[in-house]
């Protein structure tokens, strides 16, 4: 039988335990009170090779092109299964056409070779965040780390930071996302005017409906990584040249 003493002493010892394990388990995430930070699970920022080399002050957001020309940009956000990429390139090119893919850092990290498939085709390459977060909800040096490095990325890939920045998980740039682009040296930010909206899978058909608003000068938004965009394009070039319009690249566009 166990004196009075030792059963105190162990009823001690066992409330410490609970108190330690109470204090050390995960509770609740406490929603911030400012912007949103990056998720811990994002890759830390790494440190710039050189300074931006022309330092600026914001970028100029465009959405399309007032020029007049019967010229289109097909804009694609780049991430996923490189052998769909490839297939969007062969199409493209059946078709005579030039695109521009704003790449997500990550997607270019693992697929390197992605980035010398785009320029070889004759094909044009930009930023388009590190991570692909929802980027309006960060504070200034994170959301500028996550364009430096897709930044450098693209430097080291193809000698060139590429001609625009694109914000992501936004149609339109906040003018934070504008100021933090002009400091990473983007004179431009390149946002659209219409949204295919085939990350979310609709069907070819769909696809081919929202792109068929597409006017003289329109930019617009479409996805690698997504077979249902394949399927849709050779429609949408066919048509697009049936109106007159030729796709052409975002620099090309806005020149």
């Amino acid at each position: 039988m166990v004196d009075p003493l030792t059963r105190r002493r162990l009823f001690g010892v066992a409330l410490g335990a609970a108190a330690l394990t109470a204090c050390s388990a995960p509770g609740p995430t406490p929603v911030p009170a400012g912007p949103v930070p990056p998720p811990s699970s994002a890759p830390p920022p790494s440190p710039s090779p050189s300074p931006s080399p022309h330092p600026q002050g914001p970028a100029t957001e465009v959405a399309r092109s007032s020029s007049g020309r019967p010229q289109v940009a097909l804009t694609f956000h780049g991430a996923g299964d490189p052998q769909v990429t490839r297939q969007v390139l062969d199409v493209v090119h059946q078709h005579g056409a030039r695109i521009t893919v704003l790449a997500v850092g990550t997607w270019l990290a693992e697929h390197p070779d992605a980035a010398r498939m785009i320029r070889d085709g004759g094909h044009e390459l930009g930023n388009h965040t590190w991570s692909h977060p929802a980027l309006a909800g960060y504070a200034a040096e994170p959301m500028y780390a996550e364009i430096q490095r897709c930044r450098d990325k693209l430097a080291e890939l193809t000698g060139s930071p590429g001609a625009f920045f694109r914000q992501s998980q936004g149609q339109h740039a906040t003018p934070e996302e504008l100021a933090e682009a002009g400091k990473a040296g983007y004179a431009r930010v390149l946002s659209y005017d219409i949204d295919s909206l085939d990350w979310k899978d609709p069907g070819p058909s769909a696809i081919r409906a929202a792109v068929a608003k597409a006017r003289a000068g329109s930019v617009v938004s479409m996805h690698l990584g997504h077979p249902g965009t394949v399927a849709a394009l050779p429609g949408i070039l066919t048509a697009l040249a049936g109106r007159g319009l030729t796709p052409v690249t975002a620099s090309d566009l806005l020149a």
